[in-house]
């Protein structure tokens, strides 16, 4: 919001000496953002006069272009000689007699443009006949230099000579204000002038001198549908309208230097009290309606064109202005082209409506129109404001624009009532943690105009009906933390709780942040969003439970509408950035939730008034999706480079499962692989891991057609795992087992199983049969070939045993060893390899 120092000064009666710089930080010292105070016309300088066109000679040119040479009288700045002064004049919109606006030599313009006596088109030009633009007016349309009338703007006759920067409220401090949500009051002159006033002592004058009437339908026909939409509607009638008359210099003036552009006496109007008031207005051209207005949601189907000249359908939870012919205005957020004022209108129908902030937002961002009305509405509009505002623009009209104001009006609907608070008179003290004494708890929250009934040591507060923020304790909390300044307020740190520590799970996730990087994988964050083609890139079938995507209402982006249901496509998109860069040799990893549950209920629409119950924070808990936390990583390229010590190692599937097994070792779990085929990995090399019977994840090489939809190196590898499960399974307490001094005793043994056989399985009955005493087993060699059976293979494992307590003999190692194989044996027919 920006706001004209000089407008501010009428309905606060700040100290003349008070400075613009001032005051603002009297505003932040309330809790207001002024982003920067602007010094409008601070840059021209030097005589800029009013002058008078003696006479003027259109005079051809070789190009083709005509110019005036112009005798204008500037008074007691005439050139002695001639009494005038010369100046040639490319604008065509002035006759001889007319005053203007004469930048002399010496002045200097916007851009830092100096005026001086120059020779030009065969003549001695001694100044500058001025446009809006070239003064840094705003931009003049085209409309030619500056033409004045023959008063100023209090009715005193101007005169030739004397300055005219003033009759042009060219030098103004603005006020740039970026107002927060909850302070809607404050996007208009009048909340920016009562804060102003209370920051500084100042006394305030509310342009809103009269309450709303009683309801009366004496006026134009007004129909309201929807009362919940729209609980006040005022209209009033004006005829004799002249179309042709200008606004104001000092409206256009004020206008420009709040960020709007002037366009005609009547929309100039409505958007100058908006901008004062803070209440949108709406004229429509009388002639231009059909019946009677009747607000109501839309139809299905229903279309019209708004103001900007687009055709938009509506939703039927479009509120909207209708007449006979239908829609004619978005309710709140912007008018139809139909019955927008013209150049023929006479006769206005002057709209003044309070409706609800929800709706005015949802139509605002449903079609994209961030109108400064809908800008007002949505963040909440005195209903209070909505009669005197119409009466301060229809005094606008009939002033300048010679209207008769019919005195039939219409007035729909009350203003409704405002919600009662009881407070204890010491909360804001106990909340902010800072002496507030009563009487100042009282006087700052009397100065917002809220009114304050005291009974004993509690508080009845019944708020404005500007300020439809304050409904629940603590925005009272906060009304009187933000005048008695934040920066006053004391910091202090909680206590901490002590003896928790970190949960089971947070554990587990920090070890895996130190394990993984030191395993040589990079973690990457990706965005939490999904493209449904994504899922058909990677080849998962319809019933797959990854297909059950929860999809957003509102997504930043129309390609991924949904939560990701796995790590793996933005893992992909990570890898295919960097390697279309150069980075060839990328081991990536990322740990995140994942969203599952699009069957959930649809999550119920709460009120912001209170806290919501628990029965409604129980509906709010069911309609969340399942969003359990996975880990997941992607490797391409080299895991070891070439370099002088040998050939290098491409990264295959072995590097994801060394990825799982690192993961699951770091929480204490051992992992078993069995053969699956799983999109999107390759079926015939793709592991499921499990763990005690329990499926955690799976790893592997990618399938080709998944490397090429996505952009990936050939025999890319991928593994993703379900990190909540992993850490439920991980083994808890608060033993410690000890590390033996003993000595290890090694055992290999090869073993001739059917070449069907997975590797794990063998390893898992090893385990089974070897006992205690194992310590660990480890694959070392896979042998096919002439002394092998065909259809067998031969399986190499280093057995190690070790005892806490002692040294094993030999014996007993032999003993462990041959158990293991015999389980293997038993289980799975195999044979030992001499």
């Amino acid at each position: 919001m920006k706001a004209p120092l000089s407008w501010l000064r009428e309905y606060v009666a700040l100290p003349e000496a008070l400075e613009a710089r001032e005051l603002a930080e009297e505003l932040i010292t309330y809790g207001h953002e002024v982003e920067q105070v602007e010094s409008a016309g601070a840059d021209v300088t030097g005589p800029v006069v009013v002058g008078r066109v003696l006479d003027l000679e259109k005079t051809p040119q070789k190009n083709g272009k005509v110019i005036n040479w112009c005798h204008v009288d500037v008074g007691e700045h005439n050139d002695p000689e001639t009494g005038n002064r010369g100046i040639i004049c490319g604008a065509h919109n002035f006759v001889a007699g007319d005053l203007v606006v004469v930048a002399l030599p010496g002045a200097v313009l916007p851009g830092d443009f100096a005026i001086a006596s120059r020779k030009t088109y065969g003549h001695l030009s001694d100044g500058m006949i001025c446009s809006s633009a070239e003064l840094g007016l705003g931009d003049d349309g085209g409309h030619g230099i500056i033409v004045l009338g023959a008063t100023d703007d209090e009715g005193r006759p101007l005169v030739v000579g004397q300055d005219a920067k003033p009759l042009l409220h060219l030098r103004e401090d603005v006020l740039d204000i970026a107002v927060t949500p909850d302070m809607g009051y404050c996007l208009s002159i009048r909340g920016l002038a009562r804060e102003a006033a209370e920051a500084t002592g100042a006394a305030f004058t509310d342009v809103i001198d009269r309450d709303v009437p009683a309801p009366s339908d004496a006026g134009f026909p007004v129909t309201v549908e929807d009362a919940d939409g729209c609980p006040v509607f005022v209209a009033l009638r004006l005829t004799g309208f002249d179309p042709a008359a200008p606004s104001p210099r000092w409206m256009q003036r004020r206008l420009a230097l709040s960020g709007m552009r002037p366009i005609s006496l009547g929309v100039d109007v409505t958007n100058y009290v908006m901008l004062e008031t803070g209440q949108p207005l709406h004229a429509y051209d009388a002639a231009a309606l059909s019946g009677g207005i009747v607000v109501r949601r839309a139809q299905p189907g229903e279309t019209m064109t708004t103001l900007d000249g687009v055709q938009r359908t509506l939703d039927p939870a479009d509120l909207l202005i209708t007449d006979g012919s239908g829609p004619i205005g978005l309710a709140g957020v912007m008018g139809g082209e139909h019955t927008e004022l013209r150049e023929t209108t006479t006769e206005i129908i002057l709209e003044s409506a309070h409706f609800d902030m929800l709706s005015m937002a949802r139509t605002s961002r449903r079609h994209g129109l961030a109108s400064e009305a809908a800008r007002r509405n949505e963040r909440g509009v005195d209903p209070n404001a909505t009669y005197a505002a119409a009466h301060r623009a229809a005094a606008l009209l009939v002033e300048f624009g010679g209207a008769t104001l019919d005195t039939a009006e219409t007035i729909v609907g009350a203003v409704p009532a405002a919600p009662v608070q009881t407070i204890d008179l010491d909360l804001p003290a106990r909340i902010l943690g800072t002496d507030v004494s009563e009487e100042a708890t009282i006087r700052y929250l009397q100065g917002g105009g809220t009114r304050v009934e005291r009974d004993g040591d509690r508080l009845t507060l019944t708020p404005p009906t500007w300020r439809p923020d304050l409904v629940d304790p603590y925005d009272y909390v906060e009304e009187v933390g933000r005048k008695v300044g934040l920066d006053t307020i004391e910091g202090v740190l909680p206590p901490a709780p002590s003896g928790r520590g970190f949960t089971a799970s947070q554990r587990a996730r920090r070890a895996l942040d130190t394990a993984l990087p030191t395993a040589g994988y990079t973690e990457v964050l990706s965005f939490p969003f999904l493209a449904d083609t994504d899922l058909d890139k990677m080849g998962v079938p319809a019933d797959d439970p990854r297909r059950d995507l929860v999809r957003l209402a509102n997504p930043l982006s129309d390609v991924q509408p949904a939560m990701r249901s796995t790590l793996l496509p933005g893992l992909f998109g990570a890898v295919a950035r960097n390697t279309s860069r150069g980075l060839d040799d990328l081991a990536l990893y990322e740990q995140g939730e994942v969203f599952r549950g699009a069957d959930r209920p649809a999550a119920p629409r709460l009120s912001v008034a209170q806290r919501p119950s628990e029965a409604e924070i129980a509906r709010l808990t069911a309609a969340l999706p399942v969003q359990p936390r996975h880990l997941a990583c992607v490797l391409a390229g080299t895991w070891r480079p070439a370099g002088w010590a040998g050939q290098g190692e491409p990264v295959g599937w072995v590097h994801a499962v060394h990825f799982a097994e690192t993961a699951a070792g770091t929480l204490g779990l051992r992992l078993t692989r069995t053969a699956v085929a799983l999109a999107p990995w390759h079926p015939g090399r793709c592991a499921e891991l499990s763990v005690d019977g329990q499926v955690v994840g799976h790893a592997g090489e990618l399938h080709p057609t998944v490397c090429e939809a996505f952009g990936l190196p050939a025999r890319t590898c991928a593994a993703e795992l379900d990190l909540d499960l992993l850490i439920e399974l991980a083994p808890t307490g608060g033993s410690v087992t000890a590390i033996s001094t003993h000595p290890v005793a090694k055992e290999d043994v090869a073993l001739i199983v059917d070449s069907t056989v997975p590797a794990a399985a063998v390893e898992a009955a090893l385990v089974r049969g070897a006992g205690e005493l194992l310590e660990s087993v480890r694959l070392f060699d896979v042998y096919e070939g002439e002394q092998i059976p065909a259809g067998k293979k031969s399986l190499a494992y280093a057995l190690r045993f070790r005892a806490a307590d002692r040294t094993l003999k030999d014996k007993e190692a032999i003993a462990a060893r041959d158990a293991a194989v015999a389980a293997v044996a038993t289980e799975l027919g195999a044979v030992q390899r001499a």
